[in-house]
């Protein structure tokens, strides 16, 4: 399997639990090696086998940060729903 760097613009990161979040989630994927997220960006990097973004990007959307772009109206409020879930969660862990 080769692997590649990724970058993923997500909705929804509004601090550092939601980024602890997202480090934690991402890194219980097989195959998904060194995730950083850039707050200021609202990005997240990481490489992995391309063959994985499809998983990659349901494991965000499943936190509440979905890919930039890819969810609207009730969708995306209940995304936002999730992501402050996952931030308070990552703010106490």
């Amino acid at each position: 399997m080769s692997t590649q760097e990724m970058h993923i613009e997500i909705e929804n990161l509004k601090c550092g639990g939601c980024e602890k979040t997202i480090l934690k989630g991402l890194g219980t994927l097989e195959g998904v090696t060194d995730v950083s997220v850039d707050q200021e960006f609202k990005m997240v990097s990481l490489h992995a086998d391309p063959a994985l973004r499809s998983s990659i990007l349901e494991k965000l959307q499943d936190m509440g940060y979905p890919e930039k772009g890819s969810v609207e109206g009730l969708e995306a409020g209940v995304s936002n729903i999730k992501s402050y879930v996952s931030c308070a969660i990552g703010k106490m862990s």
